[in-house]
């Protein structure tokens, strides 16, 4: 470790995801190495020593906080986070609460550190629900989808506020002036959609030129991926199936590309050819790139990994806790719900 704490230091829960120790560790050393930032690895101190001795960690801010209770992938969310106080994912959470650190990232149980994120930092005054903002390919570039699981059932009130929220987090993280937002339906009109999103369609316009909002209206599912919106507002069951379905296409869509192109010695030789873009555009829909989604709507910088993070991902999503932290996310989404409820 090095002699002198670097400038910022982030937590992360060493035991949460589908390969942790090893990828959480791995992509500690490596966001610590890459982004000169100090990591807390909180988890089973013995697991974590065996991994970092598998590297060179010479010069890097990596402290252990110990505690052997784990919140598993099976375990029901709120009883979890009620009965194990010393949990991995809790601890890293409270070394935010308690400015030790600027942000917390978990692979582990989303369920769990949804609900231990919402109890350690509490809701931003005037939140009715924190989001989930899941970061997308698009044809030009990405966008936003939020909610992406964290409430199956929302009022048009909530949807209202995920608009503003995820505008504010596109214009923070990827300088988006003023970011285009879009309401998923399954038409563009204003009459079309259940009654939720007709009524949530009224709101967020009414309410848009006093916010700020760059409100283009309704889109449909094809205007996604074709990046029409930058901020894409559904409620969280619409949200994780429109998520689960590009993950399933994108992984397949992968796969039959690998398999045309060893089928002869000509595609072979086409492959070869086209390696060098066929690499950038993988990498563009590859997760991992994207490290994590933000609950957005809590007061503190929580990001939930995906639960198959490597350790590529594992840093990106400890970037992502960062920058999410340095630009002030839930500070200006605070000022901004003060206005909606207001009428400023």
């Amino acid at each position: 470790m090095s002699a002198e704490k670097p400038a910022i230091r982030l937590a992360l829960d060493a035991m949460g995801g589908d390969y942790a120790p090893a990828a959480p560790v791995e992509g500690a050393i490596q966001a610590a190495r890459e982004y000169g930032i100090g990591v807390y690895l909180v988890g089973r101190e013995e697991a974590i020593r065996a991994e970092l001795t598998r590297f060179d960690t010479a010069g890097l801010d990596l402290p252990i906080i110990n505690t052997d209770e784990v919140i598993e992938m099976d375990e029901h969310p709120a009883t979890a986070v009620r009965g194990k106080k010393r949990a991995s994912m809790t601890l890293a959470l409270e070394l935010v609460r308690d400015e030790l650190a600027v942000a917390a990232v978990s692979a582990g149980n989303s369920g769990a550190m949804l609900a231990a994120s919402i109890f350690t930092f509490k809701r931003i005054r005037g939140v009715e629900r924190p989001a989930l903002g899941g970061i997308m390919p698009t044809k030009d570039g990405l966008c936003l989808v939020i909610d992406m699981g964290a409430n199956v059932d929302c009022k048009p009130e909530y949807l209202q506020q995920f608009a503003l929220m995820g505008s504010i987090y596109m214009n923070r993280i990827f300088h988006i002036s003023v970011p285009r937002v879009g309401l998923l339906s399954n038409g563009e009109e204003e009459t079309k959609g259940n009654q939720q999103v007709i009524e949530a369609h009224q709101l967020i316009k009414e309410s848009a030129p006093a916010l700020g909002l760059n409100f283009i209206g309704n889109i449909e599912g094809r205007d996604i991926p074709a990046g029409k919106a930058d901020v894409v507002v559904c409620d969280g069951f619409v949200g994780n199936v429109v998520l689960k379905l590009s993950e399933g296409l994108g992984e397949t869509f992968l796969s039959l590309m690998r398999e045309q192109m060893t089928t002869s010695l000509p595609t072979k030789l086409a492959g070869a050819i086209l390696r060098p873009g066929l690499r950038q555009t993988f990498k563009r829909m590859d997760y991992a790139e994207y490290g994590g989604v933000p609950l957005l709507g809590v007061n503190g910088a929580a990001i939930v990994a995906h639960g198959r993070s490597n350790a590529r991902a594992i840093k990106n999503a400890l970037r992502v806790a960062k920058e999410t932290a340095e630009t002030g996310v839930a500070a200006a989404i605070a000022a901004d719900l003060a206005k909606l409820h207001t009428g400023v």
